[in-house]
């Protein structure tokens, strides 16, 4: 086994698939390897959706963007995969050890292969694994590299926008009717039922708090296939002028351009949050089903939540059918811990 202590690789590959806040969360330990290993270029295997993420990032050297659907067998797959491996990586760090993780870190054949603790049937791919500490999320992936003498000092993920990305959202924002600083981004989506707060709930805290704050609108963000659940939101809302609802998608870098000028983030627990984060936006998040694993930890973030016995659960699906977590936080509740951090 070879000793971490005097371990200097000259090149890293980092496996994080997917999800889209996942890669970005890990954004944290890409940059405290790059400043570990300063001479070493670090590479990024992750999905072609989550590539933005990732772009401009003075850390990766290169993204590997997985596009499954120019992938149309699985010896295509092995094609694809044997690529990577002939860039032949000293150290492969897997923060997933998912199917497709798994093959780009056996095929590497690096020195280093490294992970959290795997089962038993998956030990053989991996050469050092050790179990992180429960903490925040991006936290919990710099554990994974205590092994390399790497440690987490709740350094934030994070996302580097240019110049231009920023000065398009200034435009855009214009173009809606809103200026820096007196905007909410509202990300009310999500495609699991016990993470989604009830359209209803939010178009009533909207109100709520516009009553106090009518200074403020909320932006309301949404993705692909999303915007009628955006638009429930407007329809619940007693006074629909106090949101802006986008005719179009924009993309990720462009949402956290938009973020980085809002006065603060709310909404479900989802990927938008971790990119306010990345962007210094405060945050306060709903969660149901989640726990507090995802929330970073400084006064500026926040999360509400209805304490119940069975959360939280952690479930796709709803054992009690009620969703009662969700559907009981009322929206004076919410409202009011939202108003409190706009200091009303």
């Amino acid at each position: 086994m070879t000793d971490l202590r005097s371990f200097r690789p000259e090149r890293i590959l980092v496996c994080q698939l997917r999800q889209i806040g996942d890669v970005l969360l890990a954004t944290t330990a890409i940059r405290l390897l790059h400043e570990r290993y300063p001479e070493a270029a670090i590479d990024v295997f992750t999905e072609k959706k989550c590539a933005p993420v990732l772009e401009n990032n003075p850390h990766v050297r290169r993204v590997w963007a997985l596009d499954k659907k120019a992938l149309p067998n699985f010896l295509a797959e092995l094609r694809y995969y044997a690529r990577i491996a002939g860039e032949r990586y000293d150290l492969v760090v897997d923060f997933q050890q998912l199917p497709r993780c798994r093959f780009v870190t056996l095929m590497s054949r690096a020195r280093v292969r490294l992970s959290y603790p795997p089962p038993w049937y998956n030990r053989l791919l991996y050469t050092h694994w050790t179990q992180p500490a429960p903490e925040y999320s991006a936290g919990y992936r710099v554990g994974i590299l205590a092994p390399l003498g790497i440690a987490w000092n709740r350094e934030a993920p994070e996302i580097f926008l240019t110049d231009e990305e920023k000065a398009w959202a200034g435009e855009y924002l214009a173009g809606l009717g809103l200026a820096p600083g007196e905007f909410i981004t509202l990300d009310p989506t999500h495609r699991r039922s016990t993470r989604l707060w009830p359209a209803r709930h939010y178009g009533a805290m909207i109100g709520q708090v516009h009553a106090e704050r009518p200074d403020l609108r909320f932006l309301i963000l949404y993705g692909p296939g999303e915007r009628d659940m955006a638009a429930e939101v407007v329809a619940r809302c007693p006074v629909p002028e106090a949101c802006v609802l986008p005719d179009t998608v924009i993309g990720l870098r462009q949402m956290a351009a938009v973020q980085s000028m809002a006065r603060l983030h709310v909404g479900n627990c989802s990927a938008p949050r971790h990119f306010a984060v990345a962007v210094q936006t405060p945050t306060l998040t709903v969660t149901g089903a989640t726990g507090r694993g995802w929330l970073y930890p400084s006064p500026d973030h926040k999360d509400v939540f209805l304490d119940l016995p069975c959360r939280p659960c952690n479930k796709n699906s709803c054992a009690r059918k009620d969703h009662a977590c969700l559907e009981n936080l009322l929206p004076e509740v919410v409202a009011r811990r939202l108003l409190d951090m706009l200091g009303s």
